[in-house]
């Protein structure tokens, strides 16, 4: 029995077709049009419609170069069920190098939005129902904040034998997050509707981390591949199997002054350890900022400038700490120089 045509904003996909497709958000002041850019694989044969999405924060683009390198892997040649890519949902805030749109509104915190709301209400009913609502499965890029960067983690809301808990263990991640559900996050509305959905966590805004980046391809192939979207063997030696974190908290400024970190990004702390020293200019008032549990530095500031209160290292708490330390070491000894095949 021939596969239907895969149909998205009005376009049909034959199988054994990718089409690109502008999906119409909105219009500019100057009346020009703004789309949605769309890649559609739609395989022959069926499978899961799996949506890889960047961008849902304007500036967290590492998530744009990990859609461009997989729709250009040779690995998603004859593809099983539907692969639907989109490397920059807020358009508005990647063309102005922001995390917002243009009405300041999170689109991250707008879901499922509202044909009749805000713009970020109307942006995320939209991209709801013309693209999100057609996905079986999810997996949704994002990176640190502006001036924070994080160590490659997978955020997801976990339950023993879940598929959410069999992609999250197949991406490959170091760590996993057993994050709560944020309302008006796409992942909560994914979630609430039955879509098991992941969203990855690397590297900082307006940066292409290499670091990040390749991982982030890599992970998103073996979901597929766990999914049964790839065919052929899978011949590249796997990484160590992420640890579970048990929860997280972060490490704040104790005065206002200049931060000078004393750990890297991925290093295991104890309580009690300093992570660094704020001061002031001259160095008369100075305070050291102290981890509060034993844990891995799995986020943290890269402005050396901070206000007392201010977020500085993010710390993720294990029951297995050296095992988790050793995830994060296999992780970052396994990034050699990423094969042809992902460009």
């Amino acid at each position: 029995m021939a596969r239907a045509p895969f149909e998205l904003a009005g376009v049909k996909v034959m199988p054994g077709n990718r089409i690109q497709i502008d999906v119409p958000v909105a219009r500019l002041y100057t009346h020009a049009p703004l789309h949605i850019p769309v890649e559609v694989v739609h395989g022959r044969q069926q499978g899961p419609i799996l949506l890889v999405c960047g961008g849902i924060h304007g500036d967290e683009i590492n998530g744009v170069e990990i859609v461009r390198r997989l729709l250009r892997s040779k690995q998603i040649q004859g593809l099983r069920g539907t692969l639907v890519a989109v490397p920059i949902v807020n358009v508005f805030g990647f063309m102005q190098h922001t995390r917002y749109l243009p009405d300041r509104r999170d689109l991250n915190r707008c879901f499922p939005g509202s044909e009749s709301g805000s713009l970020g209400g109307r942006v995320a009913a939209l991209f709801r129902e013309q693209i999100v609502d057609h996905a079986t499965h999810i997996i949704d890029l994002h990176t640190g904040a502006i001036h924070r960067t994080n160590l490659p983690q997978i955020r997801a809301q976990l339950s023993p034998g879940s598929e959410t808990e069999r992609m999250a263990n197949a991406f490959g991640a170091p760590v996993i997050l057993n994050a709560e559900l944020r309302e008006g996050s796409l992942r909560h509305y994914a979630q609430n509707r039955g879509i098991p959905v992941l969203t990855y966590e690397a590297g900082e805004a307006l940066r292409f981390d290499e670091w990040a980046i390749t991982p982030g391809v890599r992970g998103v192939l073996r979901v597929m591949r766990r999914l049964g979207m790839l065919t052929g063997e899978h011949r590249r030696r796997l990484p160590p199997a992420a640890e579970l974190a048990n929860g997280s908290s972060w490490a704040r400024a104790p005065i206002d002054g200049i931060l000078r970190p004393k750990v890297r990004l991925g290093a295991r702390v104890a309580k009690g350890e300093m992570l660094g020293k704020v001061a002031d200019p001259f160095g008369n008032a100075e305070e050291a900022v102290t981890s509060m549990a034993d844990g891995i530095v799995i986020g943290m500031s890269r402005l050396p400038l901070a206000n007392e209160g201010e977020a500085l290292f993010h710390i993720a708490r294990f029951d297995e700490i050296e095992e988790a330390e050793n995830a994060v070491e296999g992780f970052h000894s396994s990034l050699e120089p990423p094969p042809d095949s992902l460009y």
